[in-house]
């Protein structure tokens, strides 16, 4: 039975780079270590790091003006790192609450003691929608604006043509859909990502930093971990760097390049989300509930309408090789995650299912 991963997270792998990695697991011929036995300070780790890095600024079209860093800790550890660093005038911060991951960043802020403004929100409307940039909005009271480029459990997005339209700072967390739809790295001060999506496994983060903003800041007080500036002094390997989770992501974005980069990556992503999208807006038992313009092409959400139900199909889709089609705990429903990786294969073989139980129905 040929089985297919929807996991939102830590998601699907390409099957070449799950070869590589098997192949080079055990023993490195130059170092006669397994790849999780190497030193983070080795010349041959420092290697992996700095071709990352090169592999990452082709890919997204990075300039020098940028730091590119890999830490640990995940989006959750930036929710914290971007105030720290960031929020040292004003003390107050912009948030477009477009779902959950928005809302932890808010609170994560809040904690730390800085002011927060919530510009707009589509909470009321299931964040079926995403929240506008109010018209008179004054960047000059704020340190920056926080958006969440793609809400990973909601399933919309700010693509590229949607973005906010600010005249300051903007940060953004691309955690579930870096690499997998072009952005303009120039219109945002700072970019952070989760790696167990797009990038590689669970375990490594990365930070796009925009050095003259970052020379800008204040950080007296600061914890030497928290602080971007030692980590970008550092070349990544401030502390014990996950090793395994770089290593690993070096390899996907050898596979991105392989594959065409992120125009291809992009144009493949627009294919398998617009089939599901078709199958979905015709049928008259599933429900995709997000405004057309904000649709994700990463995070797919639909629904029967009764939960329950939801639940039943579900259990039954993962009797039949689809895997961790549930939705989030929060919003119950599916949640089909079409991550680069993910074969158009999948796509085919989940509407098979859907239309099959539609059909029994």
């Amino acid at each position: 039975m040929t089985t297919y991963n929807f996991s939102a997270g830590p998601g699907v792998m390409p099957e070449e780079v799950i070869t590589q990695i098997k192949q080079e697991f055990e023993k490195n011929e130059q170092t006669h270590m397994s790849i999780i036995e190497i030193s983070h300070r080795s010349k041959q780790f420092q290697t992996i790091v700095t071709d990352a890095e090169n592999k990452l600024r082709q890919l997204m079209h990075i300039s020098d003006e940028y730091a590119v860093v890999f830490l640990q800790g995940g989006g959750s550890t930036q929710f914290e790192m971007m105030p720290l660093n960031f929020a040292t005038n004003h003390h107050e911060i912009a948030f477009l609450d477009s779902g959950n991951f928005a809302q932890k960043a808010v609170e994560a802020a809040r904690e730390l003691g800085n002011k927060i403004t919530t510009l707009n929100s589509t909470k009321n409307m299931h964040y079926q929608k995403l929240p506008l940039l109010p018209d008179d909005f004054d960047a000059t009271t704020y340190d920056y604006l926080h958006i969440v480029t793609n809400n990973t459990i909601e399933g919309a997005t700010f693509h590229q043509n949607n973005l906010p339209k600010t005249t300051g700072r903007l940060v953004a967390d691309m955690s579930s859909n870096i690499l997998a739809e072009p952005y303009h790295v120039s219109d945002f001060d700072a970019i952070f990502a989760g790696g167990q999506k797009n990038l590689g496994p669970a375990g490594v983060t990365v930070a796009i930093i925009k050095k003259s903003w970052l020379a800008e800041q204040d950080v007296t007080g600061v914890g030497p971990m928290m602080r971007y500036q030692n980590h970008i002094d550092k070349n990544s390997m401030y502390n014990t760097s996950p090793v395994f989770a770089i290593y690993t992501l070096n390899l996907v974005l050898d596979w991105v390049i392989q594959q065409g980069g992120v125009t291809e990556m992009y144009r493949r992503n627009l294919e398998k989300s617009k089939r599901l999208y078709a199958y979905l807006d015709q049928s008259e038992f599933y429900t995709a509930p997000v405004e057309a313009r904000a649709r994700s092409l990463t995070n797919i959400v639909f629904t029967t309408g009764d939960l329950e139900k939801d639940k039943v199909i579900a259990k039954q889709a993962t009797e039949e090789g689809l895997f961790n089609l549930s939705g989030h705990r929060s919003v119950g429903g599916f949640r089909a995650s079409l991550y680069n990786a993910q074969p158009m294969s999948a796509v085919d073989a989940l509407i098979a299912f859907l239309q099959k139980v539609e059909q029994q129905a």
